[in-house]
């Protein structure tokens, strides 16, 4: 499968970077390194996204278990224990044989992440995915939080569903660092990481988010999957509560005239689930790369 579909090539074309594009794309593979396996038996927490092939939305899904919950079986085939919680969105999409799916493993104790997309299939322990690409990213806009601890008793509470963000949630949405993106294209799916100083994602509207676009890497493959398919979803993590926020709906891109990029997202569905992470992280250390989200 090429690194690039023809949505990624109109934006790196109109930003003009498809030739530094082409250099970082070289670093796309398809089979995991020892290290790349090493580092994903560290990880407590997975992200997966996907679409839901009955209700055609996007999700962004929490995954998590003790370090050595995600593990190597092969240098292309990953196994996911417990895979996504049964009130899940995405757990009627991840109970079929090939479902194209993106998967991020975010560390925010040393401020690394990698990429895994390809196809899942359900297996009698929780998930195994097949990969198409394994890539990571650069730890820009990624806060770093020194230590997690497990918490045994924390139970997920029931999932809270609607069609728009109450002021409680837009709240919720106003003090994030980080969240998670997750987008589709014609040939399989990706889960992105989007980080800054809280109020760096503005609700317009109970209906309505925004964010810049901070320079990054020059592939392009989020902005590049939103140009060619708007559908998206979106997940905030509490990194203290283990409450989330995952959101469905549909985003565009918006280029301003001194060529200031914002991702426009319009609300279609909500899910929170309190307590459905049982990870609390210690407090974050911004990340030095990240702009006054004022500015």
């Amino acid at each position: 499968m090429s690194v690039y579909h023809a949505g990624s090539r109109t934006v790196q074309d109109r930003v003009g970077v498809r030739g530094q594009a082409d250099h970082v794309g070289r670093a796309v593979g398809d089979t995991l390194k020892p290290v790349a396996a090493a580092f994903l038996e560290l990880q407590p927490l997975l992200v997966l996204g996907a679409a839901d092939p009955v209700g055609g939305g996007v999700w962004a899904s929490p995954v998590s278990g003790a370090p050595g919950f995600v593990r190597a079986t092969s240098p292309r085939r990953i196994s996911v224990a417990g895979g996504v919680a049964p009130a899940d969105p995405l757990a009627r999409a991840l109970t079929a044989e090939g479902v194209p799916v993106g998967t991020i493993a975010l560390d925010p104790r040393t401020r690394r992440r990698m990429r895994l997309n390809g196809r899942a299939r359900p297996t009698p322990r929780g998930l195994a995915i097949e990969a198409d690409q394994v890539f990571s990213n650069c730890p820009k806009y990624l806060q770093k939080r020194k230590s997690y601890e497990t918490v045994a008793d924390r139970a997920p509470g029931k999932p809270q569903r609607g069609d728009e963000l109450t002021v409680e949630q837009q709240e919720f949405v106003s003090r994030a660092d980080t969240f998670f993106l997750a987008t589709v294209h014609a040939d399989g799916a990706d889960v992105s990481h989007r980080g800054g100083n809280p109020g760096f994602v503005r609700a317009a509207s109970p209906r309505e988010l925004s964010w810049r676009d901070y320079p990054g890497n020059s592939m392009f493959l989020t902005l590049g999957n939103l140009a060619a398919d708007p559908r998206a979803g979106l997940l905030f993590l509490d990194w203290t509560t283990g409450t989330v926020l995952q959101l469905t709906g549909e985003a565009r891109m918006e280029f301003g005239a001194d060529g200031e990029r914002r991702v426009r997202f319009t609300v279609g569905e909500v899910v929170e689930t309190e307590a459905a992470v049982p990870l609390r992280w210690s407090a974050p250390e911004y990340s030095p790369a990240n702009p006054d989200p004022a500015g």
